[in-house]
């Protein structure tokens, strides 16, 4: 298969396009022909998100795996002195697929869910589609970091205006934590360039920056990238914005917008700034091993259903940071699967909470219990991406812990013994939730009616359901994608810091 051309600015405008086409047409359109919009939008946005995918699809099967460098490059000068420069390597191809994969997901989950101001819901998702893509795909970093900020816009409206009851307060606060680490990183970018004299991040990769400088530069990164992850302790803004945010949006946050903090973490921190990198990596790893292990205890504390799942993506996220600091080939390879994984478990297990809040518009644990009498299907469902989220072997969530715990353990024997003490607790929290949602008797008798999945709904889970087992018996599926990158990486890392070794 031959690569389309200019296929990267393709898979990156193209959610832009479907968004304006919807902007334009509910702009001219008055009275019936203002619902007409309204009810057809989703099948535009849908339609959008679907050729994206396709086209991604179609840059993998003509991507070269072997190659570690970037491809399907694109370059053309911008204004002073900046480029529109995109290219993908194995490390941002693997995340853009994942976000291209979920997106028609959040549409179909979406669809007759969403009932006020259609047309601009679609918008605001295509548009975060387009920064999202961007994001992964920039080699300017003045271009990343557009990107990279306008993604706070459209999910700042996401949540604010289709949210739940406090969806303001959350909206805000969402916006405020990440800005403010931005504002750091951009003060650190300012400085990059000064120096290095360009704007290209291949240029950069290979510019050596003074020990000292990196330790600042460093901390200007850490500050953004720390708090979109999140990690401890900057991670609490992250259970106020999944309890607010609607589920396409929780699916959106977790799946792909955490995973902008790891993969800025690989893409700047470790190879531009290896000697700071390795200064600071025993606090990364006592952070993640506390949020491992802390966020997992609050977690089974938790009533509400999503603000439960959303800390386990803080204790999740902790063995990323570890795998990633580890600085070595199975600890940033496992962070890498951690994130391809946690983006399909933990989308799935929001869209699993989705579908027993749109039957009784509530998410407190307390309120459900024994729906395997009345949902089969559900409970189903609910069963594989728990063992998922809790790690069994057989599933994506075991290859990318087993494989950062490995990692980690190559540098410190207790950073390992903390992340599997984590994995026990995640077991206890997860595994209660679902005793106490599925199985027992009902005692609520809003349950006795209650219906089991709809076509709609398998429809979303049955792609999730297939790709989180599928992974976890070949895993060379996304180590093979990765892999070249990823060793290129441990490479330059050791060529910079030798202390490494």
């Amino acid at each position: 298969m031959n690569a389309l051309p200019h296929i990267l600015s393709l898979i990156t405008f193209l959610p832009l396009v479907g968004a304006l086409v919807l902007v334009v047409f509910r702009a001219s359109a008055r009275g019936e022909d203002a619902s007409v919009i309204d009810r057809n939008a989703p099948s535009v946005a849908l339609a959008t998100s679907l050729i994206t995918f396709g086209l991604s699809i179609w840059a993998l099967m003509d991507f070269n795996m072997a190659d570690p460098g970037f491809q399907f490059v694109e370059k053309a000068d911008w204004f002073a002195g900046m480029s529109y420069h995109l290219g993908v390597d194995g490390i941002s191809l693997s995340l853009i697929i994942l976000t291209t994969f979920l997106m028609p997901l959040c549409f179909i989950a979406s669809w007759g869910v969403v009932k006020k101001r259609v047309t601009e819901y679609m918008v605001a998702f295509l548009i975060l589609e387009s920064l999202m893509i961007g994001v992964f795909s920039s080699l300017d970093i003045v271009l990343f970091y557009i990107f990279f900020e306008a993604g706070l816009i459209p999910m700042f409206l996401i949540i604010g205006v289709w949210g739940g009851p406090d969806r303001v307060y959350a909206a805000f606060k969402f916006f405020l934590y990440t800005l403010l680490g931005s504002v750091l990183m951009l003060i650190a970018v300012v400085a990059m360039i000064l120096t290095a004299g360009t704007t290209d991040m291949v240029a950069l990769l290979d510019y050596n920056f003074p020990v000292g400088m990196q330790t600042w530069l460093w901390l200007g990164f850490f500050a953004s990238f720390a708090v979109k992850m999140p990690m401890w302790p900057f991670h609490t803004w992250l259970p106020d914005a999944h309890v607010q945010a609607p589920t396409a949006g929780s699916v959106i946050l977790a799946g792909v917008l955490l995973k902008m903090g790891g993969y800025g973490f690989i893409r700047f921190s470790l190879p531009m700034f290896p000697d700071a990198s390795q200064t600071f990596a025993p606090l990364v790893f006592t952070l993640s091993v506390i949020a491992i292990i802390y966020t997992s205890l609050v977690a089974f504390r938790q009533t509400d259903m999503k603000k439960l799942i959303a800390y386990s993506s803080v204790a999740h996220m902790g063995f990323v940071t570890i795998g990633i600091f580890s600085m070595n080939i199975y600890g940033v390879q496992g962070a890498m699967f951690q994130m391809i994984s946690h983006g399909l478990v933990s989308a799935a297990l929001f869209l699993v909470v989705g579908v027993i809040y749109d039957r009784m518009h509530t998410r407190e644990i307390a309120a459900y219990g024994g729906l395997a009498q009345r949902m089969p299907v559900f409970a189903t469902v609910f069963m594989i991406f728990t063992m998922a989220n809790v790690g069994l072997p057989g599933t994506s969530g075991f290859i990318g812990e087993f494989l950062t715990m490995a990692g980690g353990y190559l540098v410190n024997s207790w950073i390992a013994f903390g992340a599997a003490f984590g994995v026990i607790l995640s077991a206890v929290y997860a595994l209660t939730l679902y005793k106490r949602v599925i199985y027992g008797s009902i005692t609520n008798p809003k349950l006795e009616n209650i219906t089991d999945m709809v076509r709609r709904e398998v429809i979303v889970f049955v792609p999730l359901v297939f790709l989180t087992i599928l992974f976890g018996f070949w895993p060379s599926l996304v180590t093979d994608l990765t892999g070249p990158a990823v060793e290129a990486l441990v490479e330059h890392i050791a060529a910079a810091a030798p202390a490494l070794q």
